[in-house]
């Protein structure tokens, strides 16, 4: 049996009606901002105050995407006779994201907490050299990143608050005990100058 002429023209019209005739789930992006979900990776955020200069996000970096100049300050001693101390001094962080995988190594390997993931993906330029993000425009993501999720209820203590914990309660115990002694003599001496 032959095909009808035409059969083919006829089901792909069919296909293009049904489609026409359904409710749309694009969303059109300029005009309405997508949902992201919690924590999502969008762009590295500096916490400055928290950055040693240790150089770990930048050794980490499979791309060598992190850029990072310092310089050494010489802090006077504290006490007298003491020894005068050196500290990094951050000059420059810097991040090209043309480079950079999003992989988050950088993050993790971070001791001091200084790197975060910031939700804000809108970053995008007409020149490929504007993608290198210098600290003073890492500093401003930094502002968008979200708390943590919350600790769960049910979780068990961690070791260390446990510990510490356990250990306030000892010293509380004990200056209480303290303070009792002290206060026995006290009454007495009231006692027998009553008497």
């Amino acid at each position: 049996m032959a095909p009808i002429p035409g059969s083919g023209l006829a089901k792909g019209l069919a296909v293009t009606l049904r489609t026409m005739t359904r409710k749309h789930v694009t969303a059109q992006y300029p005009d309405a901002q997508p949902d992201l979900p919690p924590r999502t990776r969008g762009v590295i955020g500096l916490f400055e105050e928290n950055c040693t200069v240790c150089m770990l996000c930048a050794r980490e970096c499979p791309d060598w995407c992190i850029y990072i100049d310092s310089h050494k300050e010489t802090i006077p001693a504290a006490t007298p006779g003491g020894r005068e101390r050196s500290r990094n001094v951050l000059d420059r962080f810097a991040i090209d994201f043309s480079l950079c995988m999003y992989c988050g190594i950088c993050i993790e390997v971070c001791p001091f907490d200084a790197l975060f993931w910031s939700p804000e993906f809108e970053y995008a330029e007409t020149d490929i050299r504007d993608l290198t993000h210098e600290r003073d425009k890492l500093r401003e993501w930094m502002w968008t990143v979200p708390a943590p999720p919350a600790l769960d209820p049910g979780a068990e203590e961690p070791k260390e608050i446990a510990a510490a914990r356990k250990t306030a309660e000892k010293l509380a115990a004990a200056q209480a005990q303290e303070a009792a002694t002290q206060a026995e003599p006290q009454e007495q001496q009231e006692q027998e100058g009553e008497s």
